[in-house]
Parts: structure tokens; C-alpha cells; sequence
């Protein structure tokens, strides 16, 4: 089988294609070329991007077999997210590949325009010595004031703290418990910019969030304090802090990220001595380039295995637990059942966890459950990405239900779908034995225990003598092999259920003829793709 192709858009490290592995025929192309990156998006299974190469909604349309698109960095400004998800494409990058060379960058900020070093540096690269003109502050027993307490925020903290600092923060998200293990206070924002000596921001860019330090804010620091900006351009009014600096209206300023980038040369930023700026180097380091690479290649390699992906910004998903994981290919499989059990449109879902697996996140099965229900019968790809928007654009409505009993087996997983004709449908599966094989333990209330197949046949019909053999013949002269059986009733002369795996695909002529032979309520050949 030819291999899947992941399109290489940027220089990545070389760890990076190490880390992809012989699986893959890995092309390169350069993203900024845009006719070349469209032809190469063509065939392309995954590309990978850093910040140069735009994937909008014109890349995407021209990628059919596209499903996964892997940012080498954190941003992904440069991504349509939005395209993507509808289109059934994973967007994945590497969030926590940078947060230490982003922290330690803030640090070198700090003590930068505390003691003025650049400054310093370039009056002595000139000939000059002025000790007295470069006086700076010391951060000992200084307060900073930490707005986002993140993952980066939280490795600034340690840091300070080392360094005999007083540490407050603002973050509406962050309790006061978890502050409290931290050594941190938390504050207002409008306590912090008014008790603060230094502050650094590390928020995301929200529309909330843009341009939330502005004039007024600045206003409210002491004329002796220092912000830093290494998180995102635009958190920082530029206008108002360029004013503010030239104003003497606080001490200095930190810069290493601005509204638009490059930087202009004529920005007013750029020529005022009491401001350090550098050219967006939180995450140029050759660590944090090299663990973003080898970050994105193992989400590649999960997203192309059909696996969940932690770090896929566009699936509500996560960390998913060993013991979790084994029930994703299940659950998918019942979706393809529950769909296949359908003969009128769904209205609603309900799926159904039961067991000693509810200790765990389960949320992720949610989506598995929804992938299988639209894999066989969509046109679109479906993906984990996309399976919840075609839930709700079809308006079907979706619940997730938890209970920690299972009477019969240590885990059930039950799908339970009611169509808008009003018909009420289920089916439940478990795993077993030591190599966790998977099974269908339950159809529409009715208790059978019969093994995954590629092709299924489910009948509903009157118990009564002779039934087995009427479809046993039907099927025999018509040269399908039947590889297993399970009958199941709930009493005698009742309604009674046969669920049938077979070796091919049975004509559509010939169940119809089943169906009339045995004068069957409901028959239906349910194909399921292990994928």
C-alpha cells in the first residue's frame, strides 16, 4: 500500500522527520510559494507548518485527502481552524513546546530594562563608559505582578520567587486555592497595575483580551514600574504605551511581540531609550524548535492512525487514559451499528458509559460514538473533528451519561438513539477476555453476546418454528455464508431477534426476499469498517 504523504511546508528540525519515521513518504515544499504549496496540498495526507505558510480556506479546499494540519509552534494565526474543522481536518500544534524558552525570555526582559543592559551594551560598544547614566533596580523584594497565571506564568512565578521576589498575578480562571499553593495573591487587575513594580503578560489574544492595557491602565502603574509583553501583539495598546514611555508615565517597557510583524521601522516604539525590544524570540530557541517539531510528528502519526490527538486544538478531547482507550474502536463500531439499525433520520443520542471505567475521563468516547454514527452514512469525510457538526446540523441532539454500575460486565457501552418516526433503538457492547475482544452484548433491549464482523444481519420477527431454516436456505442457495448465529427472545410466540455474521455483502434483492419469506418486522445488513 502506498504510504500516507505528509507535506514538510517549513524548515523543521531535523528530529522532526526522525520522529515521522519510515511510515511516511514525507515531501517538501516551500510554503510561502503559493502555487507549489497548492499542487503539493493535493495528494497530502498532513502538512506541517510553522509561521510562514497560510492554511485558509482556499489550501484546504485544495487538499481532499488533507487530515491533519501540524503547527511547529504554539500560534496559529496562520491556520483557518474554522475550514478546517468543517472540512473533518485535525489542527494540531505544540503548546507546551516553548513555554520555557518563553518564560526564561520574559526573565531576560526583566532584568534587561531593570538594568538597562542594552542600552548599556550599546554605549560602551560605542567608545562611551557611563556607569552612573545605566543605575538600574534591582527585582529583590521588588513585587511583580503576573497577569495569566498559565503554564508560562506559573514557570515565571518559580523563577521570581528564586529570585527573593514578592509575586501577585491576575487571572479570572485561576482560584484562589491553587494561587495559594503557588505563594501567589491574587488581585485585581486594577490592584496589581497599582501595587505591581514590574508586570508581565500572559494572556492569549481574545477580543476580550486585545488592547487590555491601554492609556487608562497604564495610568494606574507606578511612575517606577516596568511591563513586559512576550505572550501576544496587541495585549499592549502600542499607541498609548509608546505615549506612556515618552511621557515618563512609567519607567520602561519589554517588547517581544507587536500588533503587526515585522515591526515597522518607523513605529515610535523603535526609538525610545527607555524600551528593550527583540523580534519575536519567545520560542527561538533550538530546544523549543526541536520539541515543537518532534511534538507535531507524534500528533501526525496519531491523527493519520485514526487516533485522538491531546494536542488538537479543534477536537474536545485530552489526555485519554490507557484504561479509556481500548473503548474509542468499540464505540465507534456502535455507531456504525445504531446507524445501520436506523431506517428514519435520528432526533436524538444518548451514550451511555457504565462501569468501573467512569473513574476516568469518558468524554472522548462521546466523540468516537459520533464519528461511527456519521462514517457510513455522510458523504463528507467524518472525523473526530467534524462528527460533533454534523451532529448538531442535523440537529441531533447529544448526551453523555456516566454511572459507575454494571451488573453483567465490568464495562458496557450503549448507544441509545430515538429516530424522528419516534422508533426507540439501542445497541451495547463490551470487551472481554485478556486480549479485550469486542462484542456486541445487546440490541434494541434484546441480550445477545456476538463478535464484531464486517457484515451483519439483524432481524426482527414472530417466534416461531421453522424460521431459522427459511433464512438458512435462502441465504445458502444464494451462496452466503453464514460464519455465526445468535438467536435471542424474551418469551416464547414473541418478538425474537437473530443477529447473523456473514462472509460478503448480501444483495439488497436477496434480503428483500428474506424479509418476505419469514415476514420479518425489520431486517437490516449492517456493514462495520475497522478503521
Amino acid at each position: 500500500m502506498a504510504k500516507p504523504i505528509v507535506v514538510i511546508a517549513e524548515e523543521l528540525s531535523p528530529a522532526t522527520v526522525e520522529a515521522l519515521g519510515p511510515d511516511f513518504d514525507v515531501r517538501n515544499v516551500d510554503g510561502t510559494d503559493r502555487t507549489a504549496l497548492l499542487s503539493a496540498l493535493a495528494e497530502a495526507n498532513a502538512v506541517l507548518i510553522r509561521s510562514a505558510t497560510q492554511v485558509d480556506a482556499e489550501a484546504i479546499a485544495a487538499a481532499p485527502q488533507l487530515k491533519v494540519v501540524a503547527r511547529a509552534g504554539v500560534g496559529l494565526d496562520n491556520v483557518d481552524i474554522k475550514a478546517a474543522t468543517e472540512a473533518g481536518i485535525m489542527v494540531v500544534n505544540a503548546p507546551t513546546s516553548n513555554i520555557v524558552s518563553a518564560a526564561e525570555l520574559t526573565i531576560g526582559h526583566l532584568l534587561s530594562i531593570a538594568r538597562h543592559i542594552p542600552a548599556a551594551n550599546a554605549s560602551l560598544a560605542a567608545g562611551e563608559w557611563k556607569r552612573s547614566k545605566y543605575t538600574g533596580a534591582e527585582l529583590f523584594e521588588k513585587t511583580v505582578g503576573i497577569i495569566g497565571l498559565g503554564r508560562i506564568g506559573a514557570l515565571i512565578t518559580t523563577r521570581l520567587q528564586a529570585f527573593g521576589m514578592n509575586v501577585v498575578a491576575y487571572d479570572p480562571y485561576v482560584t484562589t486555592a491553587r494561587a495559594q499553593q503557588m505563594g501567589v495573591q491574587l488581585l485585581s487587575l486594577d490592584d496589581l497595575l497599582a501595587t505591581a513594580d514590574f508586570i508581565t503578560i500572559h494572556m492569549p489574544k481574545t477580543p476580550e483580551t486585545t488592547g487590555m492595557i491601554g492609556t487608562a491602565q497604564l495610568a494606574k502603574m507606578k511612575k517606577t514600574a516596568y511591563i513586559v509583553n512576550v505572550a501576544r501583539g496587541g495585549l499592549i495598546d502600542e499607541d498609548a504605551l509608546a505615549e506612556a514611555l515618552a511621557n515618563n508615565v512609567i519607567a520602561g517597557a519589554g517588547l517581544d511581540v507587536f500588533v503587526s510583524e515585522p515591526v515597522s521601522p518607523d513605529s515610535k516604539l523603535l526609538g525610545l531609550p527607555n524600551i528593550v525590544v527583540t523580534p519575536h524570540l519567545g520560542a527561538s530557541t533550538e530546544e523549543a524548535q526541536e520539541k515543537a517539531g518532534v511534538s507535531v510528528a507524534k500528533s501526525v502519526r496519531l491523527a493519520l492512525s485514526g487516533e485522538l490527538v491531546p494536542d488538537a486544538v479543534n477536537v474536545a478531547g485530552g489526555v485519554i487514559d490507557p484504561t479509556v482507550r481500548p473503548g474509542i474502536p468499540l464505540m465507534e463500531k456502535l455507531g456504525q451499528v445504531l446507524a445501520g439499525l436506523a431506517e428514519a433520520p435520528l432526533a436524538s443520542i444518548d451514550i451511555e458509559v457504565r462501569g468501573e471505567i467512569v473513574e476516568f475521563d469518558v468524554s472522548v468516547l462521546r466523540l468516537a460514538a459520533l464519528k461511527g454514527l456519521f462514517s457510513n452514512t455522510v458523504s463528507e469525510q467524518v472525523s473526530y473533528v467534524n462528527a460533533p457538526l454534523l451532529a448538531e446540523q442535523r440537529g441531533i441532539a447529544v448526551r453523555l451519561m456516566t454511572d459507575a454500575t454494571s451488573a453483567d460486565y465490568r464495562n458496557v457501552l450503549t448507544i441509545r438513539g430515538a429516530t424522528s418516526d419516534g422508533t426507540q433503538l439501542s445497541v451495547s457492547g463490551t470487551l472481554t477476555g485478556p486480549k479485550q475482544q469486542q462484542k456486541i452484548v445487546e440490541i434494541n433491549g434484546f441480550d445477545v453476546e456476538v463478535p464484531f464482523a464486517e457484515h451483519l444481519i439483524v432481524m426482527l420477527y414472530t417466534d416461531r418454528p421453522g424460521i431459522v431454516a427459511i433464512y438458512g436456505k435462502e441465504f445458502g442457495d444464494a451462496g452466503i455464508n453464514i460464519a455465526g448465529m445468535q438467536i435471542a427472545r424474551k418469551g416464547a410466540g414473541g418478538q425474537a431477534l437473530s443477529v447473523l455474521t456473514v462472509d460478503s455483502p448480501v444483495p439488497e434483492g436477496l434480503l428483500e426476499a428474506v424479509r418476505a419469506a419469514i415476514a420479518a418486522d425489520s431486517l437490516r445488513e449492517i456493514d462495520v469498517v475497522d478503521e
